[in-house]
């Protein structure tokens, strides 16, 4: 472990803030010390969230035109510094860098979004004389930004997930507060670094490092506090609900993503995809390919060949241009998935590739035979581990992939448009990608899911829905 760190400050309402104490940012590949970042208290949050409420008074006065132009200059000076971002991402993260650079690509453009959605915000007309009381009347509705939002973001996308919710805010007219995964904060400081370069006014933007424990529910209780905006864990975002009181609140909560490959699949297409979605930053994607029904006539033949792309896989330094898929993002975490596995494979369930740990790294892991009362049958495992099921037909597949609490969204390859529009009638998700794995997404779709999976959207246009409100207008002419 290196001897000495320079710790980083953390971004209190634009400014550069020392903290009397600090964070360890520890690489999960090796465990060496990356930086160190201040660990903020409840006094420090409180004076954050007091200048936020200035802050949003000049956001919501900032010319439209002002928002774009900041918002784009935050994105070209990412751009311009990508290898940065993507090396820190890489290093505080489970990323391998070319996972990172990904990543650093994805939030530029969801900034670059975020900029031009901010001139679409927009109202309509109201027809007023459709009553007989509003004969004489015209008017219109506009919409107008909540205030401050809080943002509570995890550590599988520590740049985008960041982006994907300060982008929107800003453009909407908002101030926002970002407290980051404890675990990932870095990235999340050059997006405040990267806004700072750009000329965004003081007290908008903050970016509060910290544990989730000693600032958390400062940030979700605090009624000056309009939204809370939070990715993360179902059990975490049970409790936010619980506590955010009279607010609005965006919830991304994860998966067990489900794809439905049937017989008359390009089965090579659908093993290249699969496979990416279950092993892309080493399975912890919310959507991830974590269950795979698979028709029973092409069930042999594509175990065959998803555990051989499986086992082809290079698994190692994460900073090397030829690795596959780095760690976990802890020991701890690996350590889950293991015992994850292991009770599978008690109660019956047969490994097929993978299965071994060394500390935060876990082998690309494929099960079949796996039994329906195990707890990776139906909670989200957020590892690189993937289930495949024999099924009879689509009807099987469809009533297994909806028999969980979860639903973000589902894959299913077929050429049959008939049954390629059943999935997209009777899966319980909030998306269904045809002929692509669970987890594609692009920055500008509507994104989120239904049961545990959350609530509301995000994507940059649907995410200042989110954040802003209606305003009706009503003129009674003379």
């Amino acid at each position: 472990m290196a001897t000495h760190v320079e710790g980083r400050k953390m971004f209190l309402a634009g400014e550069w803030v020392d903290g009397k104490q600090w964070i360890d940012v520890i690489d999960p590949q090796d465990s060496t010390l990356v930086d160190r970042v201040p660990a903020a208290t409840k006094e420090d949050m409180e004076a954050c969230i007091e200048a936020a409420k200035s802050g949003a008074q000049v956001a919501a006065r900032m010319p439209v035109v002002e928002r774009m132009q900041i918002i784009g200059k935050a994105a070209d000076y990412i751009e311009a510094n990508a290898e940065h971002y993507a090396r820190t991402i890489s290093k505080e993260s489970s990323k391998t860098i070319r996972e990172a650079r990904k990543e650093v690509g994805r939030a530029v453009e969801t900034l670059r979004l975020s900029s031009e959605e901010a001139r679409r915000i927009t109202g309509e007309t109201i027809p007023f004389d459709q009553s007989p009381g509003g004969i004489g009347k015209v008017g219109y509705y506009r919409r107008f930004p909540l205030g401050i939002i809080g943002a509570i973001t995890p550590f599988n996308d520590p740049l985008n997930l960041v982006a994907h919710k300060v982008g929107p805010a800003i453009a909407s007219g908002n101030a926002i507060i970002v407290k980051p995964a404890t675990v990932t904060p870095l990235s999340a400081l050059l997006l405040a670094h990267a806004f700072s370069h750009a000329g965004l006014p003081e007290k908008i933007l903050s970016v509060i490092t910290g544990r989730g424990g000693e600032i958390g529910d400062v940030l979700v209780e605090h009624p000056a506090v309009r939204m809370i905006s939070f990715t993360g864990g179902v059990e975490t975002g049970l409790a936010i609900t619980k506590k955010a009181g009279l607010k609005k609140v965006g919830m991304e909560l994860g998966s067990n993503s489900p794809v439905i490959v049937l017989q008359d699949a390009d089965l090579e297409d659908a093993v290249a995809s699969s496979a990416s979605g279950a092993f892309w930053a080493a399975g912890q994607n919310c959507l991830g390919v974590q269950r795979v029904y698979i028709e029973d006539r092409v069930f042999d033949s594509f175990k065959e060949q998803f555990v051989e792309q499986t086992e082809r896989y290079i698994v190692g330094d994460k900073q090397s241009e030829m690795t596959d898929m780095g760690p976990l993002i802890t020991e701890k975490e690996a350590q889950r998935v293991e015992r994850l596995v292991a009770e599978a494979l008690d109660k019956g369930a047969t490994l097929e590739t993978g299965g071994e740990r060394d500390g935060a790294f876990y082998s690309p892991t494929v099960l079949t035979d796996v039994p329906e009362d195990c707890a990776l049958a139906a909670e989200e495992i957020f590892g690189p581990v993937v289930l495949l099921y024999r099924v009879a037909d689509l009807d099987e597949a469809i009533k297994r992939a909806n028999a969980v609490d979860y639903g973000l969204q589902a894959g299913i390859f077929t050429k049959n448009l008939d049954h390629a529009h059943r999935a997209i009638e009777e899966l319980e998700v909030g998306g269904v990608m045809i002929n692509d794995s669970s987890d594609f997404r692009i920055d500008a779709m509507p994104f989120g899911g239904v049961k545990q999976s959350g609530l509301g959207r995000e994507g940059v246009k649907f995410a200042i829905q989110e954040m802003t409100d209606t305003k009706v207008v009503c003129f009674k002419l003379g």
